[in-house]
C-alpha cells in the first residue's frame, strides 16, 4: 500500500504518493517500452554505446521529464539515452562489429576497457595530484585539490538514480575497480579533517550521495558537530537527485530523517548547501521537484545550481535564461556554468569556448541581478577553475580574457591573463598565450606540482 505524505501548512494541501523506484541499465534496454517504437538501427546504436559508456535511467525520468514527441532532439533524452556520436567513429565501428558478429561478453568487455582507457577517464590530474595522505598513507576516496575544500566519495553513494551521458565521472560507473574512487572509512575522513584546520568545506560527492540511506549520511556528517570540527563551516552535497529522483526528499521511507538531518546540521551552525546539478529548465517542471526544493529550503539549507554547457542539451542562451529565472523563482542560487570536461563523450558534447561565452553573455542579458550569480563559462582544468571573463581586442590582438576562480596555488585566484582568440578551442590546453608570451604565468609552477616537486 502506498504511503501518503501530507503538508497541512501548505495551501492548498498537496499530497504525494510514495513511488516505486524502477531503474533500467544496458541489460534492460529491451524492457523500456517507449523506446521500442524507435528505429531498429537506433536501438542497436544504443546497445553499442552502452557497452562502453555507462547507461542507467529510471521510470520517473522516462515518463515525467522526456518529451517523446521531440525525440531524438529532446534535451532530456539526449541527457540520459546513448547516442551513436558519443563514441568516436573508429570506436563505434570496432564495438559494433563485435555485436554484429555475436562476440562473447568477455571479449566485448575487454575491447570496451581498451576504448575507455583512450577516453581520459580521470581528467585534471585527479588521481595523481589530488590524493591526500594521513600518517603517510594515501586516503582512497578523498580528493584535496584546493586548500579550503575536501571532496569525499562515500562508497554507498557511488551510483546515481540515472546517469548523465556527458558525466565527467563516468569512470566511476563502469565496474572497473582501477578507475573507481570510494571509501567507507568515516574514521579516516574525520581524522584527516581534524588534522587540517585550513579546510572549511567538505563536499560529499560521487556518484550521488543522495542514493545513500540517511543512516549512512549520519555516520559521516553528525560527528562534524563535535568541537574539534568547528573549522568545518560548510557541508556541501553534490546531487542530481532533485532532477532524477525528487522523491528522495519527499516520500522515500527515510526522507523525513534526511530532512531532519539537514535541519540538525543547520541548527548546529553548519552551512549546508546542496550543489544541485541542473542542465535544462525541463528538469524543474514537476510538482514533486518543486516540493523537494521547498522541503530542503525549509530546513535552512540552501540549494546552489551548477551544470555544464553541452551541445544537444543546452547550447542555447534562451534555455539557460529560462533555467536561471526558474531557479531564482524557487529560491535556488545559480552558481556555475561549466565547460564540458575533456573526458568521455566530450567529442559529442563539446562547445567551442567562444560560443560558450556568447551563450553565457546572451543568457545573462535576459535575467535580473539575482540570476547573475552564475559564474562562467568555467573550465575545471588541472591548474584550477578558469573562467572566461570576456572576448576583447587589445593592441590590435583579439583575445580571451581569463581568470582563476580557484587554483592549486591560492595566489593564482582572481589573477587575469590572456589567451589568443580561437573559434575552435574547447579547453584550456588548446589555448595559446597572447601578446607573444611563451607560457601562461602559472605553467612553470603547475608543471613542478605535476611532477611532485612543487
Amino acid at each position: 500500500m502506498n504511503s501518503v505524505v501530507t503538508f497541512p501548512n501548505r495551501i492548498p494541501t498537496v499530497e504525494f504518493e510514495e513511488r516505486r523506484f524502477q531503474v533500467y541499465t544496458d541489460r534492460q534496454l529491451d524492457k523500456i517500452e517507449v523506446i521500442q517504437n524507435l528505429p531498429e538501427e537506433t536501438l542497436f546504436e544504443m546497445k553499442v554505446v552502452a557497452s562502453v559508456l555507462p547507461f542507467r535511467v529510471n521510470e520517473y525520468v522516462i515518463n515525467e521529464l522526456i518529451d517523446w514527441d521531440k525525440v531524438p532532439n529532446d534535451p532530456l533524452y539526449q541527457l540520459v539515452f546513448p547516442q551513436k556520436g558519443m563514441l568516436k567513429e573508429e570506436h563505434f565501428e570496432r564495438m559494433a562489429k563485435l555485436h554484429r558478429e555475436g562476440a562473447d561478453k568477455k571479449l566485448i568487455q575487454s575491447v570496451a576497457k581498451e576504448i575507455r582507457d583512450e577516453l581520459n577517464p580521470h581528467p585534471a590530474g585527479q588521481m595523481e595530484m589530488n590524493l591526500p595522505t594521513l600518517n603517510g598513507e594515501p586516503l582512497e576516496g578523498l580528493q584535496h585539490k584546493y586548500r579550503e575544500t575536501v571532496l569525499f566519495f562515500p562508497a554507498q553513494g557511488q551510483t546515481c538514480h540515472s546517469y548523465c551521458t556527458f558525466c565527467f565521472r563516468w569512470a566511476q560507473f563502469v565496474g572497473d575497480k582501477d578507475l573507481k574512487m570510494a571509501s567507507t572509512d568515516a574514521d579516516k575522513l574525520h581524522g584527516y579533517l581534524a588534522q587540517h584546520t585550513e579546510i572549511s568545506d567538505l563536499l560529499m560527492t560521487g556518484g550521488d550521495p543522495m542514493v545513500m540511506k540517511t543512516k549512512h549520511l549520519v555516520q559521516y556528517l553528525e560527528p562534524l558537530l563535535q568541537p574539534e570540527f568547528d573549522h568545518i563551516q560548510t557541508i556541501r552535497i553534490g546531487t542530481k537527485a532533485l532532477t532524477f529522483w525528487p522523491y528522495r526528499f519527499v516520500t522515500d521511507k527515510d526522507a523525513d530523517e534526511l530532512i531532519e538531518l539537514f535541519a540538525k546540521l543547520v541548527d548546529a551552525g553548519k552551512h549546508v548547501a546542496l550543489m544541485a546539478h541542473y542542465n535544462h529548465w525541463q528538469e524543474i517542471t514537476t510538482e514533486i521537484s518543486e516540493e523537494a526544493i521547498r522541503r530542503i529550503r525549509a530546513t535552512g539549507a540552501e540549494i546552489r545550481a551548477q551544470g555544464p554547457l553541452i551541445k544537444h542539451v543546452n547550447d542555447d542562451a534562451d534555455a539557460w535564461a529560462k533555467l536561471w529565472k526558474k531557479q531564482v523563482q524557487l529560491g535556488i542560487i545559480p552558481y556555475y556554468m561549466f565547460v564540458e570536461r575533456d573526458t568521455g563523450a566530450k567529442n559529442y558534447f563539446e562547445v567551442p569556448l567562444a560560443k560558450a561565452y556568447e551563450v553565457y553573455r546572451e543568457a545573462m542579458k535576459q535575467v535580473s541581478g539575482l540570476g547573475r550569480t552564475a559564474r562562467g563559462p568555467s573550465m575545471s582544468a588541472g591548474p584550477g577553475k578558469v573562467e572566461i571573463q570576456g572576448i576583447a581586442e587589445i593592441k590590435g590582438e583579439k583575445v580571451f580574457v581569463l581568470r582563476f576562480l580557484q587554483g592549486r596555488n591560492p595566489d593564482w585566484v582572481q589573477r587575469p591573463f590572456f589567451a589568443k582568440y580561437s573559434d575552435t578551442a574547447t579547453w584550456l590546453h588548446e589555448l595559446e598565450p597572447a601578446f607573444g608570451e611563451e607560457k601562461f604565468f602559472f605553467e612553470d609552477e603547475y608543471e613542478k606540482m605535476r611532477k611532485g616537486n612543487g
